[in-house]
């Protein structure tokens, strides 16, 4: 049966649904509009069948998984993190022992165990369990989606880095060496090994197999210590062990990386990322995870945890998995500059959503600098029925041509190329042609690569932002989304990681942002806000 109306005041009204095994001394000393009142119904209504079956057994005289789901919560609404202070406080904390219901307190390494192997895995089904109840209560409105990411440092040290730029460098490197060597061993050795114009990995091996099977015909016996020569095959067989275990490594680092430009050895996961940990952004590069919130009417509706350093490539997996766990999408997505791409607009059309996604130039659009810079699209004219632009010297910029890109992700954008009919003693060359060359500025032509679908998509974008409502969804965004972030960095005081591992990284974000929901919703009952969606614009 399923609790009618969630949002009363008093948590004690639903108490007929199930049955609390606490001594009566203990329960009313708890406050009927508690909040721990709230989690304990909240959680008794989730179906946990698969939080169950992560269990090969359950043992008697132990809290039961629904028990452990409860303190975990209610140590993360109170900004408990430590295996060992959650611990402490189910034997010290009248509203841990009210969530036990007369069970033992567990053990930190049974609490421990208890978010890697069996939250982590349903953590995202417990995630959509929640926001569905909200959105039967009507907490939530289902229609305006804001999302923001943040960056959080890993539980790794920030000297544990891998860059791809010095292994690359390192394994040319090794890759110059290796063919005077390989050459150098066949004639030493009498030995032919075909293997065309560049030497890979296994032709490596298979000269090492053969100088192995010399030191065993021959019963060469390798020699070690001061004092004693080695042999040429030993040197040579040696010197071929290094340059193999050498590209090895650099392999399994270029493997690991995929994409990425770095990450930490302790935590292959993480991606060195810059962190803003001041006003002043005045960060340093930490591995860390970026992780994006959607927010619905304050509350936490869904979580991603990735490895990217830009939110750019994150919207799409994000909106992918949201629809996948929760069937149904928002009809408007609203973000900042970050998640600008004609790959988002194309994808949010198809999937028929509105973006209210900033433009990456609005900022810097309405500064006199940009009005006034010549060698922009935007400040030069343009003949739509015949497809040119004019410059500021009155020549047109024609079409010669279309170039097609593919970005990481695989998606493929066309461009239509601009070039100017004649340049040649323009006396604003000077501020209309910009960026490093080779060639003389003299030898230069004015040349635009211009995506006309992104183009359009971003006026339209443009137009919607700063229409009525996209004033006030944007405004909410920074309220709410933001808000979502500073109250779990600032308030609940989660700034780093405490454990390893995307998977769990994600569970703890899962906990953090359920603990968040839960905590807004008490706030929003005791203080009669139930059921408001947005925050209205201020009017002067």
């Amino acid at each position: 049966m399923r609790i009618k109306n969630l949002t009363h005041k008093d948590y004690t009204i639903h108490g007929d649904f199930y049955q609390l095994k606490l001594p009566i001394n203990v329960e009313c000393m708890i406050p009927n509009d508690d909040s721990v009142r709230l989690l304990g119904q909240i959680v008794e209504e989730m179906d946990l069948s698969e939080l169950y079956k992560t269990y090969s057994r359950l043992r008697k005289k132990q809290a039961t998984p629904r028990q452990m789901l409860k303190i975990m919560l209610y140590a993360y609404m109170n900004s408990n993190y430590s295996t060992r202070k959650i611990e402490r406080a189910c034997k010290r904390d009248i509203n841990f022992m009210y969530l036990l219901e007369g069970m033992p307190a567990p053990d930190y390494t049974t609490i421990a165990r208890f978010r890697s192997i069996h939250f982590a895995p349903v953590s995202e089904n417990l995630m959509a369990q929640f926001t569905g109840m909200l959105a039967e209560n009507r907490e939530i409105s289902m229609k305006n989606l804001f999302i923001d990411g943040t960056k959080l440092e890993a539980a790794s040290n920030k000297y544990t880095f891998v860059w791809k730029g010095s292994v690359t460098k390192n394994q040319k490197k090794l890759m110059d060496k290796i063919p005077a060597f390989f050459k150098q061993a066949e004639e030493d050795f009498g030995l032919k090994i075909l293997y065309g114009d560049k030497i890979k990995m296994h032709h490596l091996k298979k000269l090492r197999r053969k100088l192995r099977k010399i030191k065993k015909d021959e019963s060469i016996v390798f020699v070690s210590g001061i004092g004693k020569r080695k042999s040429p095959l030993q040197k040579t067989l040696e010197q071929l062990d290094e340059y193999l275990s050498r590209l090895k490594k650099y392999n399994k680092h270029l493997h690991v990386m995929g994409d990425r430009n770095s990450y930490s050895k302790t935590d292959p996961d993480a991606t060195f990322m810059r962190m803003k940990e001041d006003a002043m952004k005045n960060g340093q590069l930490k591995p860390g995870y970026n992780i994006q919130f959607g927010v619905d009417a304050e509350y936490v509706v869904w979580i991603s945890a990735g490895s990217q350093p830009t939110d750019t490539t994150i919207l799409i997996p994000f909106l992918e998995s949201l629809k996948g766990h929760l069937q149904y999408s928002y009809p408007n997505i609203v973000a900042d500059s970050g998640y600008e791409s004609e790959e988002n607009y194309v994808y949010l059309d198809e999937n028929n959503q509105l973006a209210f996604i900033k433009p990456s130039n609005y900022e810097i659009s309405k500064t006199r600098k940009y009005k006034t810079d010549i060698s922009r699209k935007e400040n030069m004219s343009y003949d739509k029925e015949n497809d040119f632009y004019i410059c500021s010297n009155g020549k047109k910029l024609v079409v010669t041509g279309t170039k097609f890109s593919k970005s990481k992700t695989g998606y493929r954008s066309e461009k239509t190329c601009y070039t100017c009919e004649n340049c040649s003693e323009c006396p604003l060359k000077s501020k209309c042609i910009k960026g490093n060359s080779k060639k003389p500025l003299e030898e230069r032509t004015k040349h635009l690569e211009i995506s006309k679908l992104f183009q359009q998509k971003r006026e339209a974008a443009l137009e919607r932002i700063l229409s009525d409502e996209g004033t006030e969804l944007r405004m909410n965004r920074s309220i709410q989304s933001e808000g979502a972030f500073g109250e779990i960095k600032q308030d609940m005081g989660f700034r780093r990681f405490l454990c390893k591992g995307k998977k769990n990284i994600l569970a703890e974000c899962i906990l953090l942002g359920l603990a968040h929901n839960v905590n807004k919703l008490h706030n929003k009952i005791q203080s009669e806000r139930c059921s408001t969606y947005l925050h209205p614009l201020k009017t002067a």
